[in-house]
C-alpha cells in the first residue's frame, strides 16, 4: 500500500505576471522535495496573489505576510508541513543564526 503524497499549489496573479516567479519557485520545492511531493499545480489568479499552499492549507500568501517569500523560508514552511523530520542542510544552519 503507498500513501499519497502531497499536493503543493501555487496561485499567482495574471495581472501581475508573476508565472515565471511562480515556476521558479515550484521548480526549487520540486528540486528540494522531490521524493516528498506528489505534484505542484501553479493556478492562475487575480488581484495581487502569490499564495503557496500544501493540501488546500496556506503556507504564505503575499497579502497576508506583506511580501514575497524568502525562499529558505518557504522551504522550511513546507518541510515543517510534509517532511517535519528532514533536515534541510544549509538552509536550516543559514536561518538558525
Amino acid at each position: 500500500m503507498t500513501t499519497r503524497q502531497p499536493r503543493l499549489e501555487i496561485e499567482y496573479c495574471t495581472q501581475c505576471r508573476w508565472l515565471m516567479r511562480a515556476g521558479w519557485t515550484a521548480q526549487e520545492l520540486l528540486t528540494t522535495f522531490s521524493t516528498e511531493l506528489g505534484e505542484v499545480a501553479l493556478i492562475p489568479g487575480t488581484g495581487g496573489v502569490f499564495d503557496v499552499r500544501v493540501e488546500g492549507e496556506i503556507v504564505w500568501s503575499r497579502k497576508e505576510q506583506d511580501g514575497f517569500p524568502d525562499l529558505a523560508v518557504l522551504k522550511q514552511l513546507v518541510r515543517d508541513r510534509i517532511a517535519p523530520d528532514r533536515d534541510l542542510g544549509h538552509v536550516d544552519r543559514r536561518l538558525s543564526r
